[in-house]
């Protein structure tokens, strides 16, 4: 086994430790945590809680993964935080284990940077390749899905989704979803203003799929059509041949009606069975 963990540290001995694992000065690991293979602590980082973190992990200094939910209703019960693969948390993160509803957990999957002072709240699930500018807050059960960006100092309402794809701007509130491969801005008043076209051919979507997702949002937010209707245009502008970016649009604009205060996982207050929308892949 080949470790480096700093005499100034304290890590319990109860912890599973990987290999390859660096641990800084004044770094504190508890007892029910697991560190996967070359994760790296810098100083000052805490690791608490049952939390399970994957490898190649590089955690900042004051970063805090896995502390008690913030939320009243918690009495210490054993909810988790579980971390996936190649993630970046820089200073000052804060990552809170679940809270006693829906299944406890708060996940971080893989690839996400997670920049200074961002706070991942109880129950939130940030899936891949998303990136939480400095000072981004997200409330409890809030869920991210793949390459989302959420600028600084923005806002994320709880129980809200940012769909694949999505990009929120600087500065913002999102009360409510925002959809995939939109952009949305605003603080008094947010709102969807464009599609994510940039972040569409960073990702090799092709013209003719961008268009048509152009087409969607012209249709949904700037005409105010009826998602029935939507789907009757594109069907008549496509021969059917939806690709998959417009199906994951309008799937998710369908999902997302069926919750509250334009939420659709605020339906989870009432049935935890609710499903996800449809989301690429990582």
């Amino acid at each position: 086994m080949i470790r480096q963990i700093s005499p100034l540290a304290h890590v319990d001995p109860r912890a599973e430790i990987a290999d390859y694992v660096e641990i800084g000065p004044f770094c504190i690991v508890g007892p029910h945590v697991t560190l996967g293979e070359a994760c790296r602590l810098e100083g000052q980082v805490t690791v608490t809680g049952h939390t399970t973190v994957g490898a190649r992990n590089r955690f900042f200094a004051g970063a805090v993964i896995g502390a008690d939910p913030q939320d009243v209703g918690y009495s210490g019960s054993p909810t988790q935080v579980e971390i996936g693969d190649d993630n970046i948390f820089r200073e000052g993160v804060t990552v809170n284990r679940g809270a006693d509803k829906e299944d406890g957990v708060t996940r971080i999957g893989h690839r996400n940077f997670l920049m200074a002072n961002s706070h991942v709240g109880h129950n939130c699930h940030v899936y891949n390749n998303v990136i939480l500018c400095n000072g981004v807050l997200l409330g409890g059960h809030v869920h991210v899905h793949d390459f989302a960006i959420v600028s600084g100092n923005s806002v994320v309402h709880q129980f809200a989704t940012l769909g694949t794809g999505s990009f929120v701007s600087g500065g913002c509130r999102a009360p409510q979803d925002v959809p995939p491969y939109m952009l949305s801005a605003g603080s008094d008043n947010p709102e969807v203003v464009s599609v994510n076209v940039v972040g569409l051919r960073r990702r090799g979507v092709s013209e003719n799929s961008i268009r048509q997702v152009q087409q969607a949002f012209k249709l949904l937010f700037r005409e105010h059509r009826k998602l029935d209707e939507v789907r009757a245009i594109m069907i008549e502008k496509t021969s059917g041949a939806f690709p998959f970016e417009l199906v994951t649009l309008l799937n998710f604009v369908e999902w997302s009606a069926r919750g509250r205060n334009g939420r659709g996982r605020e339906a989870l207050r009432e049935s935890p069975a609710t499903s996800e929308p449809l989301r690429r892949a990582a």
